[in-house]
């Protein structure tokens, strides 16, 4: 039993979410039997962001994209990811299963602009995860050595670039990455399936402790609010059916986070990152299949990643999705040699 002190305390943190900017987009992790990971999320933002699809090969000299003093490193797996702004990777799976996905939170304070260490901006900060590491375990461990700082980036349109980070891999394993006053918060474990946005993780796991004491099939909240969507993800992810055939599997991800989605045409007034879902993903992370579902789209698209060549010589491919809403289907084989967008750095803005 919930003492009454902690209900009121909870009370007075959902009340105040309602004052302030409620923000957008949802994660969630499907833990099957015979290891049938499924990652999926929803991408809610103000306006199209003419997202495109990029296959990226093995050994790709990187830069954290923020100029001098940029982190530098060569990509260790090829990925597929989901591009906005043409300047930044905020969705995507590598070659051996790991999965990245950002995500808004207006909490998010990172390192001062004094700091010394080398730099990767936020629009890089997923593309480094991909290039690098083959579980969560492995990126966990690299970035508890805490060795270079994110630095944020503000989008095209002016709004504030303040993110934070989720990564699951073919096991299971799950992280949350987020910046709280300047420094790196880790949530690691299979424990932590769903992220929505605001408040910090923490908080969210507070709130969510609150709805675990009511019979999720009796009553969930209902709104577009990010404690509401982590509260519903969490429940509908876990009693969803449970398989390890990849097509129920994928299917029972996707119903998950359109249930999730803000509807087309929402919009809060004076809130701007409360917003419509413009697309959402799901990631086979056992068959290495990435889906992609484009909200305004009547079709599903989907590549199988065991079908792509990944070898340096290879290039760099892009699948042109903005402006091409009847793509539909599997489109390995349609991605194009394309020179690869730069990452947004803060001198562009």
């Amino acid at each position: 039993m919930i003492r009454v002190n902690s209900v009121v305390a909870l009370f007075a943190t959902l009340c105040a979410g309602f004052s302030e900017p409620a923000d957008a987009c949802t994660r969630a992790v499907y833990l099957g039997p015979q290891e049938q990971t499924v990652t999926g999320r929803s991408m809610d933002w103000v306006e199209d962001m003419q997202t495109n699809l990029w296959v990226f090969p093995r050994q790709m000299k990187r830069d954290g994209g923020v100029g001098k003093g940029s982190l530098q490193w060569t990509s260790k797996y090829g990925s597929v990811v989901a591009s906005v702004y043409e300047g930044g990777t905020a969705d995507g799976m590598n070659e051996r299963g790991l999965v990245a996905n950002l995500l808004y939170l207006a909490e998010s304070e990172y390192p001062a602009v004094e700091d010394s260490r080398p730099g990767v901006s936020i629009t890089a900060w997923a593309q480094y995860l991909l290039d690098n590491f083959a579980t969560v375990e492995e990126a966990i461990a690299e970035m508890k050595k805490d060795g270079f700082r994110v630095v944020a980036v503000d989008a095209p349109n002016g709004m504030k670039g303040t993110v934070h980070l989720s990564i699951s891999d073919a096991t299971g394993d799950s992280a949350i990455l987020e910046y709280v006053g300047g420094k790196l918060v880790l949530h690691h474990g299979k424990q932590y399936q769903v992220m929505t946005n605001s408040p910090t993780y923490d908080q969210q796991l507070a709130i969510n402790e609150y709805w675990k004491e009511f019979d999720g099939a009796v009553m969930l909240p209902g709104t577009v609010r990010a404690a509401d969507r982590f509260a519903r993800a969490s429940y509908y992810i876990k009693e969803c059916i449970q398989t390890d055939d990849p097509r129920e599997a994928v299917a029972a991800v996707f119903s998950v986070m359109r249930n999730v989605s803000v509807p087309r045409g929402i919009r809060k007034k004076g809130a701007p990152n409360l917003s419509s879902t413009l697309w959402r993903t799901v990631a086979d992370q056992k068959n290495r299949v990435y889906y992609f579902e484009d909200t305004a789209s009547p079709s599903l698209l989907w590549v199988k990643l065991d079908g792509l060549d990944f070898a340096p010589e290879s290039g760099v491919r892009k699948l042109t999705m903005a402006g091409n809403r009847e793509l539909g289907g599997d489109q390995t084989s349609h991605f194009k040699a394309a020179e690869q967008f730069k990452f947004l750095s803060p001198a562009a803005h």
